[in-house]
């Protein structure tokens, strides 16, 4: 059903497996559908694919290929500068900064179930 949140599709972009776990668990407890990633080249992988999410959640410091080297993929791609970026970080000082780099959002680990869950929602939960 068009609409329907389990259509909804969230990339989770993240290198500690306990973490990656918990948050597409928790994701797909409200109803989204998640992929999983733990590092920017199996995101980017993904993402060369024909489905596209409606949000991806990023960890920023990741082996292989790092969040920030992602999001300077993402914005030279055609199709995937439009997605939604909320990053995920340890750092207090990244606000600010994600705000320069006109990401979606920034949600500070270890994550707040709600406020993770407010930021999907603000995002693509009411359409």
């Amino acid at each position: 059903m068009q609409g329907d949140r389990t259509e909804r599709v969230v990339l989770v972009v993240e290198d500690d497996r306990d973490c990656l776990d918990a948050v597409c668990e928790l994701l797909r407890f409200e109803g989204y559908r998640t992929v999983a990633a733990t590092n920017g080249r199996e995101a980017l992988d993904y993402l060369r694919g024909p489905e596209r999410p409606e949000l991806i959640l990023l960890d920023l410091m990741m082996p292989v290929m790092s969040g920030w080297q992602l999001l300077a993929s993402l914005r030279q791609t055609a199709g995937l500068a439009a997605v939604p970026v909320v990053l995920l970080s340890a750092d207090a000082d990244l606000k600010q900064r994600a705000r320069e780099l006109g990401v979606a959002g920034y949600v500070r680990k270890p994550v707040d179930v709600e406020t993770l869950l407010n930021v999907v929602r603000r995002h693509i939960g009411a359409r």
